[in-house]
């Protein structure tokens, strides 16, 4: 997208981080545009620089990156190369965050607890972002966090016709790990049309990131049951709950989750408990170590591709918001 413009000509600039570049490489490929070259540095001290290799003066700046680990340099990253945007006038600045960093701290449980999410959002608007496009927030109530307009993409179509191409879901129940996600258990059986069950679970506030499975709401028995949810850190949950299917005499157990999170024991259990299949999409990277048998990973790519096209031209992106694309 090099090349003089017309004053009041109207152009798109796509800009990467360094989090997930193959994930940015996609999405210009598939939008026929080039990544601007930016020069990126860590220094010694682990403060980041950054520079853009060509004028960004009056454009339309579309900038990816993926919070994976560490989420802290991705995010502080993403928030300089805003800054820098915002300084060398930049006409709109969009925020694309597949993975939402800090989504999970999105409320306050107890006293002296901060509300990490609605910070995030206020450092993005304070460096200079016009708008924030993400992709299934943890909790929908991140998009009045940030003023100014936030683009919530959903990933069930690019699971769900997945699914729908090798399974069976006449057989089929979907099963929301927690009461937390229904809403989005429900949303999968009106796309599948097939039935809905549910694990109540309790978690125990002395332990992090363990959670205790206590029973299952619904008609599991000898039926392919597949677990949604929008995404898998430690694994622990997910793993609980397919434990939990397989004693109540499901078929089979296959794992949906739009962020491959993955941290620490994920993999192992994951492995362990013999999912038929684990299905994420690519909104964060998976180093080649990190990946097994059954793991199957599906591009987010077109999805944020044609979320930036619609936005771009001023389009209806109401489809993409819904689940219904």
């Amino acid at each position: 997208m090099s090349g003089l413009k017309r004053p009041n000509e109207k152009h798109l600039m796509l800009f990467t981080g360094r989090a997930h570049p193959d994930l940015a490489n996609e999405v210009a490929e598939l939008m026929n545009v080039q990544i601007v070259p930016t020069r990126a540095i860590t220094y010694a001290n682990s403060e980041i620089y950054v520079r853009f290799d060509e004028s960004v003066r009056g454009c339309d700046a579309f900038v990816i990156q993926s919070h994976a680990a560490p989420v802290n340099e991705w995010t502080m990253e993403q928030l300089i190369m805003v800054d820098a945007l915002k300084r060398a006038s930049a006409k709109r600045i969009t925020v694309v965050a597949p993975f939402y960093p800090y989504a999970r701290q999105d409320k306050k449980h107890r006293g002296r607890e901060p509300i990490s999410a609605r910070l995030i959002a206020d450092l993005f608007h304070t460096a200079g972002a016009h708008r924030i496009m993400s992709v299934d927030l943890h909790a929908a109530q991140i998009q009045g966090f940030f003023d100014g307009p936030v683009d919530h993409l959903w990933a069930l179509p690019v699971l769900s016709d997945y699914l729908v191409t090798k399974y069976d879901t006449s057989e089929m129940t979907v099963v929301s790990p927690d009461a937390g996600r229904v809403r989005v258990a429900d949303m999968w059986t009106d796309r599948l049309n097939c039935s809905l069950a549910i694990i109540h679970k309790r978690r125990d506030p002395s332990v992090v990131n363990t959670v205790a499975i206590h029973e299952v709401v619904g008609e599991v028995e000898g039926r392919v049951c597949l677990l949604v949810d929008d995404m898998i850190d430690t694994g622990g949950t997910i793993c609980q709950a397919a434990e939990a299917l397989k004693a109540r005499g499901a078929k089979a157990v296959i794992a949906a989750a739009t962020h491959p999170v993955l941290s620490g024991p994920a993999i192992d259990r994951l492995k362990a408990a013999e999912f038929e299949e684990v299905i994420v999409t690519n909104t964060l990277p998976i180093p080649e170590e990190r990946r097994f048998d059954a793991l199957t990973v599906l591009s987010i790519a077109p999805l944020i591709a044609r979320a930036i096209r619609e936005v771009f031209e001023d389009g209806s992106v109401t489809s993409l918001f819904n689940g219904q694309a």
